[in-house]
C-alpha cells in the first residue's frame, strides 16, 4: 500500500494562490494514479482533480477548470495542486489519493491525512 502525505495547505486571500504536494512512500514500484478531493464542512467529499501514472492525462472538476492544475515530478512519487484565482468556496479540507486507475481514485485505499486551505473574501 502506498502510503501519503499532503503538504502546502493554508489560508489565503480570495484571488491568491497556493500550490499542494503529495508525497508517496511505501510501495512505490506499481504504477499508480493521482488524484486530489476536498471536503467543506458539512459537505460531501468531492473531486478535484487527477492525473495518470504517466502524466498524461488530467481530470478536473468544472468547478475548478482554467484555475487548478495538477502535475506530478519525474519519479512519480510526487503530485502538485496549484490552486489559483482562489475562491471562498475553494475552502476545505484537500486530500490526496493513489489508485490503480483514475477511475477508481474514489475509493482508492490508499488517502493522505488532509491538508486545510481556507480563503478569505
Amino acid at each position: 500500500q502506498v502510503q501519503l502525505v499532503e503538504s502546502g495547505g493554508g489560508l489565503v486571500q480570495a484571488g491568491g494562490s497556493l500550490r499542494l504536494s503529495c508525497a508517496a512512500s511505501g510501495r512505490t514500484d506499481s504504477s499508480y494514479a493521482m488524484g486530489w478531493f476536498r471536503q467543506a464542512p458539512g459537505k460531501e467529499r468531492e473531486f478535484v482533480a487527477a492525473i495518470s501514472w504517466g502524466g498524461t492525462v488530467t481530470y478536473y472538476a468544472d468547478s475548478v477548470k482554467g484555475r487548478f492544475s495538477i502535475s506530478r515530478d519525474n519519479a512519480k512519487t510526487t503530485v502538485y495542486l496549484q490552486m489559483n484565482s482562489l475562491k471562498p468556496e475553494d475552502t476545505a479540507v484537500y486530500y490526496c489519493a493513489a489508485g490503480n486507475s483514475i477511475a477508481t481514485l474514489a475509493s482508492a485505499t490508499s488517502w493522505g491525512q488532509g491538508t486545510q486551505v481556507t480563503v478569505s473574501s
